[in-house]
């Protein structure tokens, strides 16, 4: 009888110690991790302000037949650069965007050569948490151990992706991104590894029949020249801080976005791209300072390896506009508890590039 007591003990004790288990999985599994907003000075935190810029803007989204497959986008402070945001994301109507940015402060964790992914499940936006694509862990399940890292800290600390998720979550509730920073790296590399990641997009879209532009697309982020000799890192004024070196300074922009970025995509245009903008013998110095001169060449050759692998054919560029921080009026910000994170003068000033690919 004791017997009989004590193996009746141990099955009940053993039953409780196995559903508690069981109950702890699927907690962890479904484990919620959301990125912080980082910058709340030149960017929106609560939807009511994107609201609010939208009307000083004059703009409004607006239902079209567009179906970019990628797109460059700025990503400074929205008194500057706002319109050039709204024109450059308003053919991207994908559900799922492969967001290719800048890793400013890659330098801080010693990163480079290897694209950049994060694991968090979600973005905080404007408006409400904004969900990672489950593609980004079936991406990197795929690629080569050797081309990327998971970098949760170098994800949250940067502004070039968090900056344009506003834009694109206001007038898609049901988006998804897929996240990917892009620190120093050299052509060489560019070329390997966004053939890799284009090989996996490419099967991946086959096997769950999606689209490129309908479906699924790229949107790189992008600020061009710094310019000036005031509250940079050092003088990156060639040609002067007058209206001629200014004129100098954007007609060289427009040099490098007409040779390399726009009409017929093709891997010489943008090794042209790297040789404009990074040094020969140091690929993580710049030349001309573009801070996308890894994220722009790395995204467009993404992109258009992408083409080519699901439709045999290149991306067509667009180029839709150009602008600068001192170029144009600047909309009021200040009463909506947001400002700028530089100043904007002749002796510092940033340019904006807004392509199309289709």
């Amino acid at each position: 009888m004791r017997l009989l007591i004590i193996f009746i003990c141990v099955c009940c004790f053993s039953c409780k110690i196995e559903k508690n288990v069981k109950n702890v999985v699927p907690d962890l599994a479904l484990e919620k991790k959301v990125r912080p907003v980082h910058g709340t000075i030149g960017f929106t935190k609560y939807n009511w302000q994107l609201d609010s810029i939208y009307h000083r803007l004059g703009i409004k989204d607006s239902k079209n037949n567009r179906q970019w497959k990628a797109a460059i986008s700025p990503h400074d402070d929205y008194k500057y650069a706002g319109r050039l945001y709204y024109e450059s994301l308003k053919g991207i109507k994908a559900n799922a965007i492969i967001l290719i940015g800048v890793a400013h402060r890659a330098r801080n964790f010693n990163l480079q050569d290897k694209i950049i992914f994060g694991d968090f499940t979600h973005w905080k936006s404007p408006y409400g948490d904004l969900k990672v694509s489950d593609l980004n862990a079936e991406i990197m399940e795929r690629l080569p151990k050797y081309s990327y890292l998971v970098h949760n800290d170098m994800q949250e600390l940067e502004h070039s992706l968090e900056a344009i998720v506003p834009f694109l979550h206001r007038k898609n509730k049901n988006l998804e991104i897929i996240p990917i920073l892009v620190p120093y790296i050299n052509y060489e590399t560019i070329d390997s590894i966004s053939t890799a990641l284009s090989n996996v997009v490419s099967k991946i879209l086959k096997e769950k029949h999606l689209k490129y532009g309908k479906d699924v697309a790229v949107v790189i982020s992008n600020d061009a020249v710094h310019y000036g000799n005031e509250e940079w890192s050092g003088d990156l004024a060639p040609f002067g801080v007058d209206d001629e070196g200014t004129k100098k300074a954007r007609a060289l922009d427009m040099e490098i976005i007409e040779k390399c970025l726009i009409q017929e995509i093709s891997p010489e245009k943008i090794k042209t791209f790297t040789e404009y903008t990074v040094q020969k013998k140091d690929y993580t110095a710049y030349k001309w300072v573009w801070c996308g001169r890894y994220a722009v060449p790395f995204g467009v050759s993404f992109a258009n390896k992408l083409n080519q692998a699901l439709y045999n054919k290149p991306l067509i560029g667009t180029f839709l506009d150009y602008a600068s921080s001192v170029d144009h009026d600047l909309i009021k910000v200040e009463d909506l508890g947001m400002g700028t994170t530089a100043i904007a003068t002749q002796k510092h000033w940033v340019g904006y590039a807004s392509i199309k690919y289709e």
